[in-house]
């Protein structure tokens, strides 16, 4: 239970850090993971059975992830949508691409050699690792992008877009680049996670970004001094590890696992209120001898 508890965690953190991107950057409320999620998964289950290699199919759904992302950011900067709708309208959009692609509402991994299945260890171990590894990958590619020029004026389209502007950099591309990326990760998981369920399903999206934003929330909620960059994603990884354990310790108290939506949302509330009742309570509060 322990190793499935902290997988599951390591691969849902992907999920967590394509929205910290987006929701914590740029200040954008993207209603498009709740597309992108599943339609990752959708396009690496539906490669894998027509007979893809795991880790082409998963890139492919990565890909997908990213095209999800392109137009929302269209629809935003250039056909001026506001965030929230333009989020939605592709996530409407993406429920029937994934029917036209899976040709059905769900479609399964019977059989059929999944990414897990390229490490020669026991399923548990192998899906252990390949989150780990993922994870690294990812956290190590996010950090040096977002050390580089081209991270900064990203960095600084979230921070202060007029400011941007008048360092000659194009916020558009910015936020259109923010979102490709984001959906990206938000897919690759989307891609991880049903393979490891065995299945993809066009339903597997609905409630993950409270998923997403409950890592976050509950990382932020750890560790709330200051952080540089790297100890904020790792902490968003710790905080969907934490999240899987609750949900875990939820399923063993004997709770109907059909309300899981509902505890996630009620996690996640208690998670953003403890800060103000901190702040409201405790505020200036020191331990002393």
């Amino acid at each position: 239970m322990i190793i499935s508890s902290v997988s599951q965690g390591l691969l849902w953190g992907i999920l967590g850090l394509g929205i910290y991107l987006t929701f914590r950057i740029l200040n954008f409320p993207d209603m498009t993971t709740e597309g992108s999620f599943p339609l990752g998964g959708a396009v690496a289950v539906t490669l894998m059975n027509h007979g893809s290699h795991p880790i082409l199919a998963t890139l492919a759904g990565m890909l997908a992830g990213c095209a999800a992302g392109l137009v929302t950011g269209l629809l935003y900067t250039k056909g001026k949508i506001p965030t929230i709708l333009a989020g939605i309208l592709v996530m409407t959009s993406c429920n029937s691409i994934m029917l036209l692609i899976m040709r059905r509402a769900n479609l399964g991994l019977l059989d059929i050699r999944t990414i897990q299945d390229l490490l020669p260890f026991s399923k548990d171990l192998n899906l252990l690792v390949i989150g780990f590894l993922t994870v690294v990958l990812v956290i190590g590619l996010l950090i040096y992008f977002l050390y580089t020029h081209l991270g900064q004026a990203y960095i600084a389209t979230g921070d202060n877009p007029d400011m941007a502007k008048s360092f000659g950099i194009n916020t558009d591309r910015m936020e259109v680049m923010g979102l490709i990326i984001s959906n990206g990760l938000i897919a690759l998981s989307g891609a991880l996670v049903s393979q490891q369920d065995g299945y993809a399903d066009v339903s597997k999206g609905i409630g993950v970004i409270v998923i997403g934003l409950a890592s976050i929330i509950i990382g932020e909620v750890l560790y709330s001094t200051a952080l540089t960059l790297l100890e904020r994603l790792i902490a968003i990884i710790v905080g969907s590890v934490l999240y899987q354990f609750l949900i875990a310790g939820v399923i063993a108290l004997g709770f109907n696992t059909n309300y899981l939506k509902l505890f996630s949302a009620l996690i996640l509330a208690v998670c953003l209120i403890i800060p103000v009742l901190k702040d409201k309570f405790f505020k200036g509060v020191t331990l002393s001898r």
